[in-house]
Formats: structure tokens, C-alpha cells, sequence
């Protein structure tokens, strides 16, 4: 077998022969320490040679000059391009600098306000996003630092969206500042708390939805009420409800149902107090904590409010209906279970095929993170939102604010992390600097977009759509902006 080509091959016995006289072997060694000698001598000389060649070939080679090339081929060097600033309509630039920004959403939409980077308007609207294959989740999820502007964001929003046709659901309103809004755009606030003459009776059959039977519609509104109930129980109790809680349950539902026309949660509770035990003869230690639980809406701090016959009519056809809960926004709990109840009279409007595309506000949703219930009924409909034809609205102090619910790996952790998954619209205001690296980690934002979040005024924001992003400048009209001002008191 060949040996590679690796230089010369030089041999030496491994045997001296014998008798060998000391003369001889001396000559040997120095013979081939010579031969080694010219080897490494023929080597250097080939290394200096070759490196001569390369300096020559060096010099020989002509280079642009610093400054660029001059003539026609100017603008083809690396060279720095020296021109003076200057200005320009951004129709203009867009041909000049086509790289800079790119072309926004269109213009199908609601106007927004400004794209900072293109000057150009910025418009924004769901519906045709999603018929426009760019999103399949139309939810938003909308965070900002108190005074920078979110608020007057999500009401320019959904107001503006009316004239094209769309509704708006304001599921809850803890401050009350959506009450001016909904009245001047011709919808109805409804003002629950304590010494308030509405009531809204969360047991009633609601708005019946066109093209359903008999048969379908008593099975949705018993649906309907029992998971209501459930609902409740575990907001007040602070826990999962047991199998023979979910069966008292059912038991007493079902015996208020059928000695009234009008159903009301008095007299769930006064039957799961007292109940008929010819079914079960542990029905009233089954369900005694769960009636107690419940007996706080009757005749605890919530009464008044979800206790009686509603004299309040729900009417899918105004443009726009909150409710108003700033007169009991004292407890998390209790807001979180008056918008349980709030959401749930809500419920039957929303399951309409026919009742068209409408926005739901969840304002102040920081509130509702540490509630599982209320989170379960929030999770089905950002996941069952395209379906039901309406786009959530989720207002947030901060993004982290859904990570305080649970602990790592909890069911309250994971359904707020649902949340934010199923919202492909992510709009962000300014933010304190020591919620940048976590606001960034939670919505997957570059080093650039994280970097923006501390200086942006008020007004302004990034809006992350899918994988684009946008830093637009909100604009208000002088009557919206005396219409959505929350600043009053404060002057």
C-alpha cells in the first residue's frame, strides 16, 4: 500500500550491526542530520518564496478608492453615502428609501392614528384582518402604565367601530368610566350596587337565539344556569366543587325551575337549606357549604343586586350596553363574582348566529386573574371567538399581570397564559423599566421593541399583529378626547 505524498522519506537501521566501530556510527549519525538539515532548509526557502509571491500579488492588485469610486459607478462602493437631512412626503420617501418601513394594514378599518415610522395612518379592525387570512384569533389584549393612554385607545376603538356596524358588550366597568361613553353613543349603562334600583336576575332564560327549538332551548338555558351556579359557588368558596356539591346543585336548581315561571337564587338557596331528602337523605349536609356560599348574594353583601326578578330587559339591538359596577368595586371577589353574573346574562346574546360582530371589554381584568371560574368562562370565549363573531378586548396595567394568578404550573397560571395565547393582537404603552425584560419574554419582542417601551409618551404604542409590528401614535378628535378623559377628578 502507497504511502501518501507527505516530503521526503529518509531510513535508518533499527539494528546496529555488530562490532560496529565507533567511527562509523558517528558518520552515520552526522550524514543524516544533514539530510534533515537540507530538508528543513528546501522547506523555508519554498515558505519565503511562496509568501514573496502573495506580497507581489498584493501590491499588484488595484483597490476602490476610501471616498468610493468616482464617476457613474459612485453608488456602487461600500464608501459612506454623505447626503444632507432633508424631508419629504412619505409617499415620496417610501420610493426613495423603499426598506425603511414597511406598508401597514391597509386601509379597511377603523382609524387609529399615525405609524411613526411610515407617517402614514395606521387603521385596525379584526374582522377584516381575520378575512384577510393575516390573524385567526381576533382577540386584543391591551397594556399601559396608568396615564398613558390605553384607555382612550379601547374607546376610540370600539366606539368608532359602531359605524361599521358593530356592537359593543362592556362585560364589566369597575370604574364607572364607561357610563358616559355608552349613553352618548346612544346604548344603555346599567348601574348595579347597593341602594341602586336595577337587579339582574342571573337565572333568567335570556335572549332566545332564532332557528332554535323548543327542545334545544330548554337544554341550553338548564346548561346555562347550572354551570352559572357552579360557577358561583367556587368564586365564593375559593375552590373546585365536589361531585355531590355539583348534584345538590342540580337537585335544588331543578326544583326551583319547576315551581316557578321565573327562577331566582333565593330560591335555589332555600332549597339547598331545605331540601326534599325523599331523593337523597344527605342532600342537606351535601350541599350545605354551597348554599351558604350562595346565600351571599341573598342576604349578604351583594344583596340587593342578583336577588329578585331583573327590571332591567337585556336588548341585543343597542349599539352598546355596560355595566356599570363602580359601587361595589371595594373586593375582587365581589367584582369577580358580579361579572360572573353579569357575564352570564350576557351569554345568551352572544351564542345568536344572528346577532352580528361585536366587541367585549373586559376593563380592569386584572381584577379576575386569581378567579378559576370566571377564567374558565373567559378562556371559552377567547377560544370560541371567531365562532360567535365577537372580538375580546383585555385592558391591563401590565402584561405580567397575568402571571399572578397562580404558581408556575397551576390551572389558574395556564388559563391566563390561554389567554394571551389566543390574543394575536398584543398592544403595549409605555411600561416601567423594571417590566421591560419580563414584558419582552412574555410576547417574544426583539431587543429594539423592548428598548421603546420606557420612552413612549402618552398616546403612544407598540402594536404587535402576529409577527409585524407597528409603533403608531393614537389621535383623538377634541370630543372624543373631553368624552374619554379619566383625568377629571384628578384636575
Amino acid at each position: 500500500m502507497p504511502l501518501p505524498d507527505s516530503g521526503p522519506l529518509h531510513a535508518s537501521p533499527l539494528i546496529s550491526p555488530p562490532k560496529e566501530r565507533r567511527r562509523v556510527r558517528s558518520a552515520r549519525r552526522r550524514a543524516a542530520a544533514q539530510i534533515r538539515l537540507q530538508a528543513d532548509n528546501s522547506r523555508r526557502a519554498a515558505a519565503r518564496a511562496q509568501a514573496e509571491a502573495e506580497r507581489e500579488e498584493a501590491r499588484s492588485t488595484q483597490y476602490l478608492p476610501r471616498a468610493g469610486d468616482p464617476g457613474p459607478a459612485a453608488l456602487r462602493s461600500w464608501g459612506r453615502f454623505n447626503v444632507p437631512t432633508h424631508q419629504d412626503t412619505s409617499a415620496a420617501l417610501a420610493g426613495a428609501y423603499p426598506f425603511l418601513a414597511e406598508g401597514g394594514l391597509g386601509s379597511e378599518g377603523v382609524f387609529v392614528g399615525q405609524d411613526l415610522y411610515s407617517a402614514a395612518s395606521f387603521v385596525f379592525d379584526p374582522w377584516r384582518l381575520y378575512q384577510q387570512g393575516l390573524i385567526t384569533a381576533p382577540n386584543t389584549v391591551l397594556a399601559g402604565i396608568v396615564g398613558s393612554g390605553k384607555s382612550a385607545l379601547a374607546k376610540s376603538l370600539y366606539t368608532r367601530s359602531i359605524a361599521f356596524g358593530r356592537r359593543v358588550y362592556v362585560v364589566a366597568d369597575p370604574k364607572g368610566e364607561h357610563t358616559n361613553v355608552a349613553e352618548a353613543v346612544g346604548g344603555r349603562a346599567i348601574r348595579l350596587g347597593h341602594g341602586l334600583p336595577a337587579r339582574l336576575n342571573p337565572l333568567d332564560a335570556g335572549y332566545r337565539a332564532a332557528g332554535l327549538s323548543d327542545a334545544e332551548w330548554v337544554t341550553q338555558v338548564s346548561a346555562r344556569r347550572r354551570d352559572l351556579v357552579g360557577a358561583l359557588a367556587e368564586t365564593v368558596l375559593d375552590r373546585p366543587l365536589s361531585p355531590v356539591e355539583h348534584t345538590a346543585i342540580d337537585i335544588a336548581l331543578r326544583a326551583a325551575v319547576a315551581s316557578s315561571e321565573v327562577p331566582i337564587l333565593p330560591m335555589v338557596v332555600e332549597r339547598m337549606l331545605t331540601p326534599d331528602t325523599r331523593e337523597d337523605t344527605r342532600l342537606e349536609e351535601d350541599g350545605r357549604m354551597v348554599a351558604h356560599a350562595l346565600r351571599r348574594l341573598v342576604y349578604g353583601d351583594l344583596k340587593g343586586m342578583f336577588d329578585a326578578p331583573s327590571t332591567v330587559v337585556f336588548d341585543p339591538s343597542l349599539p352598546m350596553l355596560s355595566l356599570d359596577l363602580s359601587r361595589v368595586s371595594e373586593s375582587n371577589t365581589l367584582m369577580s363574582v358580579l361579572m360572573t353574573c353579569c357575564s352570564a346574562w350576557m351569554e345568551s346574546a352572544l351564542q345568536d348566529p344572528a346577532g352580528g360582530q361585536r366587541w367585549m371589554v373586559y376593563d380592569e381584568a386584572w381584577r379576575l386573574i386569581g378567579h378559576a371560574a370566571l377564567l374558565r368562562r373567559m378562556d371559552a370565549q377567547w377560544r370560541l371567538a371567531r365562532h360567535f363573531g365577537i372580538a375580546n378586548l383585555l385592558i391591563v396595567h401590565k402584561v405580567t399581570d397575568l402571571e399572578t394568578g397562580g404558581d408556575q404550573g397551576s390551572m389558574l397560571r395556564a388559563l391566563a397564559s390561554s389567554l394571551l395565547a389566543n390574543s394575536e393582537t398584543r398592544i403595549v404603552y409605555r411600561q416601567e423599566s423594571d417590566q421591560i425584560e419580563a414584558t419582552g419574554r412574555l410576547l417574544g419582542m426583539t431587543g429594539t421593541e423592548r428598548s421603546l417601551l420606557p420612552g413612549l409618551g402618552t398616546g403612544q404604542g407598540l402594536w404587535k399583529i402576529k409577527e409585524r409590528s407597528f409603533v403608531v401614535q393614537h389621535q383623538l378628535h377634541p370630543a372624543e378626547l373631553e368624552m374619554f378623559d379619566t383625568r377629571a377628578r384628578m384636575g
